[in-house]
């Protein structure tokens, strides 16, 4: 039998064309609705009867097509979809949601709407900044979301099985959560890289299935003798990253990560729905008020929420990762560089490159050696003094 955290890493890296789970699940005829940002309420789609699927990019795919669609200066990761979507991998999609996450997803949308054959399409507005007035707004559009998937579906969608769907999510994210308390040891039993793979699984197969998995999968972690070797422990701080050899490269130095704040980690499924509340309120809370991203404001609340994790999995270091042409959080960074610096936390910044194996893994190595090294005599000096 294969390890449950083997068999999620497989799904975790593939595309629609080598998951087993897309073909199953359009044989019995049912639908897929693809979502591109992690403020995309998976429930209602999932309430609908319908499969969430996470669309993203291919670190190792060729960018040859997609550059004649977009700006020269569209993030990476944008043109990374749009080759995919040339390439038809999501030909198998039903719907498209998008969110008006940054000006390059929006244009994304755009272009997807006119070239790319996958209708219907649904955006969904998502407010800049938390209030009671972006609650009452972000109410109504993800009523207007539940109407979309019911015309996508031919399902209506019903309070019971709104419910249900926030209760296998829920399970989902407390699942995911346990996978994380095993980060807080000395020595971690799963590396930096399992993690951001069976993140990623979390978002391609069916949830039902993928909770069942995790579940064996925290068993077989659990049973893992940990390492005696104690490494400095570092955080992943940044924009969209699902590249498990930037993790392996780093964990290949010596180092640890041992806790993350991106889109592929702990802003997937840190916060849970609310199941006392009615669940479209409770849906609009949990998705406004998640573990918060550059796009949201007050910028506060993100560098507190970055503080806690510091505190609450001890660690050394932070590495502030933005891919190319990332304007929100390219804007940032000198914000969260200096906060983090004045707190005692050391910073290392890495502007990286997306798509048709760019990822300069040496140059990444490099950098963070003598990051980790800095790190080490600063330790040094702590204790000599």
């Amino acid at each position: 039998m294969v390890e449950a955290v083997k068999q999620l890493g497989e799904i975790g890296t593939s595309l629609p064309r080598n998951n087993p789970y897309i073909e199953e699940w359009k044989a019995q005829g049912k639908k897929i609705v693809g979502w591109i940002c992690t403020h995309s309420p998976e429930e209602v789609i999932y309430a609908a009867g319908m499969l969430p699927y996470r669309v993203v990019g291919d670190p190792e795919e060729e960018i040859v097509g997609a550059e004649s669609f977009l700006f020269a200066n569209t993030c990476f990761l944008v043109r990374s979809i749009v080759q995919l979507g040339l390439n038809k991998d999501y030909e198998m999609l039903d719907g498209m949601l998008f969110v008006n996450t940054c000006d390059h997803m929006r244009r994304l949308f755009d272009v997807w709407r006119h070239y790319l054959p996958t209708p219907p399409y649904h955006i969904l507005p998502v407010p800049h900044k938390i209030s009671e007035t972006s609650f009452e707004f972000f109410e109504g559009e993800i009523d207007k979301l539940k109407r979309k998937m019911e015309e996508i579906s031919g399902v209506e969608i019903t309070e019971t099985s709104l419910k249900n769907a926030i209760a296998v999510y829920n399970k989902s994210r407390g699942l995911l959560r346990q996978l994380y308390e095993f980060r807080k040891q000395n020595s971690p039993p799963v590396t930096a890289a399992e993690v951001i793979n069976i993140v990623r699984a979390a978002m391609k197969m069916p949830k039902d299935i993928f909770n069942s998995l995790l579940e064996d999968a925290l068993k077989e972690i659990g049973q893992r003798k940990p390492s005696p070797d104690k490494k400095i422990r570092l955080m992943v701080v940044g924009s969209y990253l699902d590249n498990p050899q930037f993790m392996q490269a780093i964990e290949d130095l010596g180092a640890s990560i041992v806790v993350d704040q991106i889109c592929m980690g702990t802003r997937y499924f840190w916060d849970s729905v609310d199941p006392s509340l009615s669940p479209i309120p409770a849906i609009a809370r949990r998705y406004l008020r998640r573990t918060p991203c550059a796009r949201i404001r007050p910028v506060a609340m993100r560098l507190k929420h970055i503080m806690d994790l510091v505190k609450e999995f001890s660690v050394d270091g932070v590495i502030y990762e933005v891919i190319k042409y990332c304007d929100l959080y390219g804007y940032d960074k000198p914000v969260f560089r200096c906060e983090l610096e004045q707190a005692g936390i050391p910073v290392v910044e890495l502007d990286l490159e997306y798509g048709g194996g760019r990822l300069n893994i040496g140059q990444i190595r490099t950098r963070i050696q003598a990051f980790i090294e800095m790190i080490e005599r600063k330790k040094l000096a702590e204790v000599a003094a």
